[in-house]
C-alpha cells in the first residue's frame, strides 16, 4: 500500500499520528480537504493495514512506572520449543513494550517498564524460570531523550 500513498494520505496520517483523537472536521482542516474524502482515506489505510490501530498513549511515570530498563538476552538455545516458550513468556508480561530479535552477539533486546529495581528483579526471576537463558544485562535507562511514535512520513 505504501506505493499507493499519496501526499493528501501522508498529511492525514501525521494528522492521525500528532493526535488521533481530532474529529474528522478537523483532521480535514489540517489537511486542506472536506470530512468525506479524509474518512474514506483513512478507511481504505485501516484496511489495507497501513493503520493497525487506533490507541492512547499514557504516561508512565504518571502511572508509577518509573524505571525503564533495556534487557539485552543471550541464549545458547536456538530450538524452535525454546524459541516459542521464550515469545511466550514476552507476550504473558505486560512489563515487555518492546521485543526485537537482533543479529550479532546480542540475541534479543526488551524495553521492560517497571516500577523500580525490585519490580524489575520480580520481572527477571519470573522470565528465567520459565525460559533457560545464557546471560542477561540489564541497562537502566536514567534519562530518556526522546521517545515518539511518530513514524517519519
Amino acid at each position: 500500500m505504501t506505493q499507493g500513498l499519496d501526499v493528501l494520505d501522508r498529511k492525514i496520517l501525521v494528522e492521525l499520528q500528532r493526535d488521533g483523537a481530532q474529529s474528522l472536521d478537523e483532521i480535514a482542516s489540517q489537511v486542506g480537504s472536506s470530512k468525506t474524502p479524509v474518512w474514506n482515506r483513512i478507511r481504505k489505510m485501516k484496511d489495507s493495514g497501513v493503520i493497525r490501530q487506533q490507541t492512547v498513549l499514557l504516561d508512565a511515570e504518571a502511572l508509577g512506572l518509573e524505571a525503564c530498563f533495556f534487557v539485552l538476552i543471550r541464549t545458547s538455545e536456538h530450538e524452535k520449543d525454546w524459541q516459542n516458550a521464550f515469545l511466550r513468556a514476552l507476550r504473558e508480561r505486560p512489563e515487555v513494550m518492546e521485543a526485537h530479535r537482533l543479529a550479532g552477539d546480542i540475541d534479543y533486546i526488551l524495553k521492560v517498564r517497571v516500577a523500580n529495581a525490585r519490580a524489575y528483579d520480580v520481572f527477571y526471576q519470573a522470565l528465567i524460570s520459565e525460559v533457560k537463558i545464557h546471560n542477561v544485562t540489564a541497562l537502566l535507562s536514567m534519562e530518556e531523550i526522546k521517545h515518539t511514535t511518530m513514524l517519519p512520513l
